[in-house]
């Protein structure tokens, strides 16, 4: 299909997405025979041919302000129902509006998506992993027990971390953490609605106020005695029904909880662990258990909460592992 002819085809209103601009044909480009050695693309022509192609499909112009358009499109979307503040207009552009949070595996960047013009936005949190060598890859093993991938040169490529197995192992963390919050909003836990997944990067309901205030983590917060107990039933409630569908978070603490508007909301979770099939899993589990009751300790929960075996048995025999 040539140019002309794809244009056309996008202002058919049963093809239209988002407007698209009018280009230059590649026909019109000149051929530089200069360009080629042995039947090949230099690197040079490959990447002028890859900035036409860009050109070519290029968008209209972005909103003043905005860093791109909508992703929408691009990657796997959420679980229905979907949310009615979720945006899911290709007329939608995303502006960057600041780091959330900084880590050794990914960066949580602000963003708000908006459609030009009206009221309809929101913010969101974008979850982007690094594919550099780091705290998680080393210990990707335990976590990573039954999704394992099939292809062996990808196998091999992850246990070489090399740049090509690095990146697959933060794309296999983007794709598990989405999944994990599929599901687990999907029973009702309280998480953030995953938006989207699109490679390494995971678009996340924001937890907190409209100005773009973050919700405090668990270990930054001072809740009063009632409020700390309180807050620690609501924890057990919602390790019991992660126990229930035999999960464990795999790696909680009170820095990868938020308090938002009163209620326990649980972040970070690529590592969830099956605590059925994964060999570990039970191990998991008593250790989540371990460091959250630590926590609550430390801030003076009664002693009378703080039986750690009862708990882990409680979880457990809501896993059927009793």
């Amino acid at each position: 299909m040539r140019m002309h002819e794809y244009d056309d085809y996008l202002d058919d209103e049963s093809h239209s997405r988002r407007p698209r601009r009018r280009s230059r044909e590649f026909d019109d480009d000149v051929f530089d025979p200069q360009a080629q050695r042995a039947g090949r693309l230099t690197e040079q022509e490959r990447a002028r041919l890859a900035a036409v192609r860009e050109s070519a499909f290029a968008g209209p112009p972005l909103p003043p302000g905005a860093d791109r358009w909508s992703t929408w499109d691009d990657g796997e979307q959420g679980p229905h129902p979907r949310p009615a503040w979720v945006v899911t207009e290709l007329a939608a552009a995303d502006t960057e509006l600041g780091v959330l949070k900084t880590g050794k595996e990914a960066d949580v960047h602000l963003i708000r998506r908006a459609v030009p013009d009206t009221d309809r936005g929101t913010l969101l949190a974008a979850k982007r992993y690094r594919s550099n060598e780091h705290r998680l890859f080393h210990r990707d093993a335990g976590y990573l027990e039954g999704r394992r991938m099939r292809r062996s040169r990808e196998m091999r490529a992850i246990a070489n971390r090399t740049s090509f197995g690095r990146n697959l192992i933060a794309e296999q963390w983007a794709v598990a953490e989405f999944a994990a919050l599929s599901r687990l909003w999907s029973i009702g836990a309280p998480v953030p609605y995953p938006v989207q997944r699109s490679g390494t990067e995971l678009l996340m309901e924001f937890l907190g106020d409209d100005d773009g205030t973050a919700a405090p983590r668990l270990a930054e917060s001072r809740p009063a005695p009632d409020e700390l107990v309180e807050l620690w039933h609501q924890l057990v409630s919602v390790l019991e029904l992660l126990a229930g569908e035999g999960m464990t978070h795999g790696d909680l603490s009170a820095y990868n909880l938020l308090v938002h508007d009163g209620q326990v909301a649980m972040i970070d979770l690529p590592q969830i662990v099956d605590v059925v099939a994964n060999p570990s899993g039970t191990e998991f589990l008593a250790r989540d258990v371990a460091n959250v009751m630590g926590w609550f300790r430390s801030r003076g929960l009664p002693d009378d909460l703080l039986d750690e075996k009862a708990v882990v048995g409680r979880l457990l025999a809501a896993a059927g592992l009793d």
